[in-house]
């Protein structure tokens, strides 16, 4: 199971796809689904991930997106 961010890019002034970041989930052939699964649930319960699209290839292979929320906290001093 491999897990990838996705690459920031540079900011614009109005840019709403940057609001979330994303997480790729790749689970292959051999890999137990069960397994997909659990990655799955501990991502979403304890990193607050949602599920945004799964994708099953012809291989047999699997990918999952994950998303969140990108939090922005300001200085108020």
């Amino acid at each position: 199971m491999r897990e990838q961010f996705l690459a920031n890019e540079p900011a614009r002034e109005r840019d709403y796809a940057r609001q979330y970041e994303y997480l790729i989930l790749t689970v292959t052939k051999g890999e137990s689904l069960k397994e997909a699964r659990r990655a799955l649930v501990e991502h979403a319960e304890y990193g607050k991930w949602d599920l945004v699209r799964t994708r099953l290839y012809l291989g047999g292979s699997r990918k999952y997106w994950l998303r969140r929320r990108i939090l922005r906290v300001e200085a108020t001093v």
